[in-house]
């Protein structure tokens, strides 16, 4: 089953926000985190902070992606999954026999991979994870072996159970 569940850093919701509007203490704060455990937030694949849209951002007139070519690389990437596994599947349900023959990364890419592991302390179940979304992030391009850019962006969509849950 996949979800999503979207909470904020703290009781107010402003804890490291730039606006400095945060009124919660440090206690609160560290018991509201601790609602949802560290393992519970290890299953999940992707998990990142969204910022507060500022009014002048929604007023913006600078062109941005349409939803449409959003869509295209999106169906795009299915397409590819559905081909690999024979429409049984996607990324996200990549088995053991599968994982090796499906997540093949470049050198470069092991070692960035590496070093998140370490300095992160990344457990055996994010390691995966970060696999499965670096596989998700190459597949629009249609690359079959993950470079290390393809890592990085995984990586970064696990910051969340390290910058709040770790400490």
């Amino acid at each position: 089953m996949k979800f999503s569940v979207p909470t904020n850093p703290c009781p107010c919701g402003y804890f490291n926000d730039p606006s400095g509007k945060c009124t919660c203490t440090p206690q609160k704060i560290h018991n509201y985190l601790n609602k949802i455990s560290g393992p519970l937030l290890d299953r999940f694949d992707i998990h990142c902070e969204v910022s507060a849209v500022k009014f002048d951002e929604l007023r913006d007139k600078e062109q941005t992606e349409p939803s449409a070519e959003i869509k295209n690389r999106v169906d795009k990437a299915r397409q590819i999954q559905s081909e690999r596994y024979k429409g049984t599947s996607c990324n996200a349900n990549i088995n053991a026999d599968q994982f090796e023959k499906v997540c093949v990364i470049d050198d470069e890419a092991e070692q960035m991979l590496r070093g998140a592991f370490e300095s992160m302390g990344m457990t055996a179940r994010a390691y995966d994870r970060v696999l499965k979304v670096a596989r998700t992030i190459a597949d629009p391009d249609n690359i079959k072996i993950i470079k290390s850019d393809h890592i990085l962006e995984a990586v970064q969509y696990r910051s969340l159970d390290r910058k709040y849950w770790g400490k």
